[in-house]
């Protein structure tokens, strides 16, 4: 639904983040054709438990 209302309304592209724990999750995103772009840390204790926040982004193109 997210990639079809953004596709209606001219968007190129769909960006998202999850945790590094939700595999379902990460699973489901690379399935509708997201590709993950980057990682982060969401704050000085996830740095030092290394507990990651994964970036996902859906190109679009041009709705043709």
């Amino acid at each position: 639904e997210v990639l079809a209302f953004a596709r209606a309304r001219g968007y190129g592209a769909v960006v998202l983040s999850t945790s590094m724990v939700q595999v379902a999750a990460q699973r489901l995103y690379e399935g509708q054709g997201f590709r993950r772009v980057g990682t982060s840390y969401p704050s000085l204790l996830g740095t030092l438990l290394n507990f990651q926040i994964f970036h996902y982004r859906c190109e679009l193109g041009d709705g043709n």
